[in-house]
This record gives C-alpha cells, sequence and structure tokens, in this order.
C-alpha cells in the first residue's frame, strides 16, 4: 500500500527561503543528489525523478532574521523505496565528509539526519514494512534509538550512489509549533488528519490513511515563540495533496468555520496553521 498517492492526504513538496541561493543550489544537487529541475536567479526547483518538484527554495529578499523560538521547519523528510538506497545514501554521505546531525532506528523506519548549508533540517528515511508496524488503541508506537549503521553499511553494495533515486517522495514534514491543543485542532478537525501519536507532552504526530505519520509538530524549541515574519529565510509552505476538489471544498469549509483564513492566488489555495506555518491545499 502507498501512503503517498490519493486518496489518502499527503505531502507532496516543501518550498523554502534562502540567503544564499547559488551555495544551497549546490548542496541539494551535489550532496543530497536530487535533480534541479527548473532554475532562475531567484528559485531552484529541484526533483528526484526529473518530472515532480519535491523542494523549491527560493532567494529571500530583504532577508529578516529568524527570532529564536520562532516556530517553522524542524526536518521535510525524502522518503527512500529502499533499504538499500539508505545504505547507499550513507556511503555517499561518508564519502562527501558532509556533517550529519544523527541516525536513528524509529521502529517503524530508519532515518539519518542532516541540515543544509542555512540550517533547515532534513531526514533521508526508509519505511519498515507497516506490517511489522504496532497499533494500540490508534497509536502506533515509535521510538528513538541509535541507527544500526554498521548492519545497514552491509546491504546495497551491488552499486554506487547515482543521486537520490526516482522513486523517492516527501515521506513527511515536522514542524515546530507554537503550542499544541490549538494545533492539533487544526490538523485533525481541520485537515481532516488522524492523531496516532503523542510523544510525551511536547510532540503529536497526524497521518492520513493509517500511515506512521505524514506531519509532526512539537513544541521543543518554539514553545510560546511569535510565528516567523516575511522574507525570514527557512520555511516558506509545503504542499498537501487532497484527494478531489470536493474534498479541498469540505476541509476548506470546515478551516473557514474555525476562523481560518483561505488566501486564494494565482499559485494556489493557501492557509495557515496556528503558528503561521504556510500551507498549499492542492489536489491529486
Amino acid at each position: 500500500m502507498s501512503f503517498h498517492e490519493s486518496p489518502i492526504t499527503f505531502v507532496s513538496h516543501t518550498g523554502l527561503l534562502v540567503k544564499d541561493l547559488e551555495r544551497c543550489k549546490s548542496f541539494y544537487r551535489d550532496i543530497l543528489g536530487l535533480k534541479l529541475l527548473k532554475g532562475t536567479e531567484s528559485k531552484a526547483d529541484f526533483s528526484a525523478d526529473g518530472e515532480k518538484p519535491l523542494i523549491t527554495i527560493e532567494k529571500a529578499g530583504e532577508v529578516v532574521p529568524k527570532k529564536a523560538g520562532a516556530p517553522g521547519l524542524y526536518h521535510m523528510a525524502l522518503l527512500l523505496p529502499d533499504r538499500s538506497d539508505l545504505a547507499r545514501f550513507l556511503r555517499h554521505m561518508l564519502k562527501s565528509d558532509y556533517p550529519l546531525q544523527g541516525a536513528s532506528d524509529h521502529y517503524v523506519s530508519e532515518a539519518i539526519y542532516l541540515a543544509d548549508p542555512e540550517g533547515n533540517g532534513i531526514e533521508v528515511y526508509i519505511d519498515r514494512p507497516a506490517e511489522t508496524w504496532q497499533w494500540n488503541q490508534g497509536e502506533v508506537h515509535m521510538t528513538t534509538e541509535p541507527l544500526d549503521a554498521n548492519g545497514l553499511l552491509t546491504v546495497g553494495n551491488d552499486k554506487d550512489w547515482e543521486g537520490m533515486p526516482a522513486g523517492t517522495v516527501m515521506g513527511h514534514i515536522h514542524l515546530q509549533v507554537i503550542e499544541l491543543k490549538e494545533t492539533e485542532k487544526f490538523y485533525c478537525k481541520g485537515l481532516g488528519f488522524d492523531l496516532v501519536n503523542r510523544y510525551g507532552s511536547k510532540a503529536i504526530f497526524v497521518s492520513s490513511g493509517g500511515y506512521h505519520h505524514h506531519i509532526g509538530l512539537n513544541t521543543w524549541q518554539s514553545r510560546g515563540g511569535e510565528p516567523a515574519e516575511d522574507n525570514t529565510p527557512g520555511l516558506n509552505n509545503f504542499t498537501l495533496i487532497l484527494r478531489d476538489e470536493a474534498e479541498r471544498g469540505t476541509t476548506l469549509q470546515r478551516l473557514k468555520e474555525m476562523g481560518t483564513t483561505i488566501e486564494k492566488t494565482i499559485g494556489g489555495i493557501f492557509v495557515q496553521d496556528p503558528s503561521g506555518n504556510r500551507i498549499k491545499l492542492a489536489t491529486a
């Protein structure tokens, strides 16, 4: 079963504002291994399959420094098709000598963490088979243990890393938010996600269609913070794919009844969560 195609609601794309476009372009192409799909002097779209954009970086205008404790991106997560792909990526990172921030076994997945040159968090991961995940009363079991890197490196030796494989998707996004009560209401009642994990008292995870999570939300460093101002480097927006126009209409009506402002532009329909994280609502 695919957790990243219709009728499931999923994250398809992340947009970032950056200070140094050329430096970031080099990272996403040469280190992360994505294909430059389209580029201008102020913007670049990156893809794994050469067709669908996964990440867009855009040069910020008059840069407004990010305030300490501001909400925004914790990390965006690229889901690889196979464990051998993750092994090849790890070998590539070790050879490139680019700094890693961590490597974890979450029981449902295996993950490697790093950041782009401007500190935007990135997770590269693979899922364990969904039939092995443990559920208890609607909550999925997730943990954080050290990744068995040595064991991982024993697989995928049949070929070298050749960049992000074509089947790579935006597996999930993890956000920093100001608080959790209204945030949970927005994502579950408003957008229609299911709450699938309370990770202590400062983080929740939501998903559609029985996935372990499409969106993570935490207040670890951002509780009580102020939303980022325009032109602050970091998260610009992310895209949610809804099943069809009927579902988008129903979702927008729920959000409107909750007092959410609906922004309709040439680029699409956007809303903001209670922490100011901007979301594009698109359809399959």
